[in-house]
């Protein structure tokens, strides 16, 4: 096999599978391990994946700061926070996690729609400053700033009183195979907390977010129930169709 064709093959195996090993290519290519390892260094000087003890993993870009990752992909997360506004009913209990995309559903939703709303994020809370008939439940801790979340134990503690009827949880990455991932184990911790005490978890994703994996794993697919993404996802949602997990285009 040429190396262009190697590299199409590597670079095909790590978007289905979200990881390469090394020893594992090797075998199946009939190739020795110095070979593959140095396919995955071009193909890491291209910045095309990101080398790793044994193999390789997906490229997952820096996110910027919450204040500007508010700016990005707004229409998008607009037309997500309507299609999530639209699944919550009046007297329900729902959780939201921090995030821009989450902080439209609160935007979204009906300015006379009564509902317990709780969050542990400040810029949240906030959003919700003239539902009048939403009562908010803010959960305290210790802030972690790149979210704009609170985390720890006091966060761990209060949520753990709380039992949601629906969770909007917020990601950086999703992966057919390896789910739900964030860049924070703290924070996954957390998101992983509220999940488990809900009823339903749906987690609205805008595009960039798609067969990606970040170093920390929130949950498994099997964990939520379902994904929530605009009308144009096409074919990007069809495995995630197939490993059975629920779409919803909004």
């Amino acid at each position: 096999m040429l190396t262009d064709q190697r590299h199409t093959h590597l670079l095909e195996r790590l978007r289905r599978e979200g990881q390469i090993v090394a020893k594992t290519e090797a075998e199946a290519l009939g190739v020795s391990e110095d070979t593959i390892r140095r396919d995955l260094r071009d193909l890491a000087g291209q910045g095309l994946l990101k080398r790793v003890h044994g193999g390789a993993m997906p490229v997952v870009p820096d996110l910027p700061d919450f204040s500007t990752r508010r700016g990005l992909a707004s229409q998008e997360k607009r037309a997500l926070g309507v299609a999530c506004a639209a699944m919550v009913e009046p007297g329900q209990l729902v959780f939201l996690d921090g995030g821009s995309t989450t902080a439209e559903i609160a935007r979204a939703l009906p300015a006379n729609i009564a509902l317990t709303i709780a969050t542990h994020s400040p810029t949240i809370a906030s959003a919700l400053e003239h539902h009048a008939n939403v009562e908010v439940i803010l959960i305290g801790g210790r802030l972690y700033r790149h979210s704009m979340v609170a985390i720890g134990t006091e966060a761990a503690t209060a949520i753990a009183r709380l039992r949601p009827d629906i969770f909007f949880l917020g990601a950086t990455a999703v992966h057919p195979l390896h789910g739900l991932s964030t860049g924070d184990f703290e924070e996954a911790a957390i998101k992983r907390q509220i999940a488990s005490a809900s009823g339903e978890t749906y987690v609205p994703l805008t595009a960039e977010k798609f067969d990606r994996v970040s170093p920390c794993i929130i949950l498994p697919l099997s964990g939520i129930s379902g994904l929530v993404v605009t009308g144009d996802a096409g074919e990007r949602v069809a495995p995630y169709r197939a490993a059975g997990v629920a779409v919803i285009a909004g």
